[in-house]
């Protein structure tokens, strides 16, 4: 078990207080009951029983079961229970108030929160509970700078002779972790839109799809896109990923195109994203992107996959 990873959750104050404060707002002192699924370490739960939950019981199938026991013996955390499980193998689990589940991943659905929590709401929560989170929205926009771009076409640029081309477009087929400045984006991130949205226990699809687009107001060259999340944890408490948010261990994604697209003012640039989601074979993204000219046809097309990037 690597500690290291859930010390970053654990440093993460805006990640914590967000969970603290929704918690806080539906917990009736001596009366509510909780599942935390995914416990980690136990912090959401712990925090829970702090806030006065009934019984909370925590759901952990990992290794790191093992340090959230430990917590809940020197927090001397009576109404906590460990559920040394995955919640979906739980038979007959016990129903509960409130499902809270820190599952988020920098792509929203990579640990697979959507399957997750579909069963949550069907199993384990009682009617008229409340799901934490509530729901989650996935932004996308045009990125117009070249600076990762750059950095990823680096096999253009080792001499002696040498094509490395097959590598290249294998690095511009995947998915980058970054972080993004204003100035990266077209209209400074403003110009973002959504292209997904889930509510969380109703919406049991894990495989997403979404279209957006933009017309240009002068000339852009685009290099890939910018994506985020925001995540209603419960009406008036978000958690968002965006860069002019505030920051957290997450991050934002970087999703290249193969060769950039050079568009005038008044032609379209269209992107199509699509994720397949699941506990036995995780997580893949693909991604199309069309330019359009000034009268709708189109001048050129890409479609990129993580399963491309793969070495075979």
């Amino acid at each position: 078990m690597r500690i290291e990873y859930h010390r970053t959750l654990i440093a993460d104050a805006i990640r914590n207080q967000g969970f603290h404060d929704a918690l806080a707002r539906v917990i009736r002192r001596g009366e509510t009951t909780v599942a935390d699924i995914g416990a980690g370490t136990g912090l959401i739960g712990l925090m829970a029983a702090k806030l006065g939950a009934r019984e909370v019981l925590m759901y952990e199938a990992a290794e790191v079961a093992g340090v959230a026991a430990a917590a809940i013996k020197a927090n001397r955390a009576k109404a906590c229970h460990l559920m040394p499980c995955h919640s979906t193998e739980m038979e007959d689990p016990p129903r509960v108030d409130v499902v809270v589940s820190e599952t988020l991943g920098n792509y929203a659905l990579e640990e697979n929160i959507v399957a997750t929590l579909a069963d949550a709401h069907l199993r384990h929560l009682k009617d008229g509970g409340v799901m934490i989170p509530s729901r989650i929205r996935q932004f996308v926009v045009p990125v117009i700078s070249e600076r990762i771009h750059r950095e990823l076409i680096v096999w253009d640029e080792v001499g002696f002779g040498i094509d490395l081309s097959d590598a290249r477009k294998m690095s511009l087929n995947n998915v980058y972790v970054r972080r993004f400045a204003a100035c990266d984006l077209l209209d400074g991130g403003a110009a973002a839109k959504e292209w997904d949205s889930v509510t969380l226990g109703s919406d049991a699809k894990s495989n997403r799809k979404g279209e957006v687009s933009w017309t240009l107001d002068s000339a852009r060259t685009v290099y890939g896109f910018a994506y985020w999340w925001d995540a209603e944890l419960i009406e008036g408490v978000r958690l968002s990923t965006a860069p002019h948010a505030p920051p957290t261990h997450w991050e934002q994604l970087y999703f290249p195109l193969e060769v950039p697209m050079t568009a005038a003012s008044g032609e379209r640039i269209l992107v199509t994203l699509r994720s397949k989601s699941s506990e036995e074979a995780g997580t893949h993204l693909a991604w199309t992107a069309v330019h359009f000219d000034g009268d709708g046809a189109s001048k050129a097309r890409q479609a990129m996959s993580l399963d491309k990037g793969w070495i075979p």
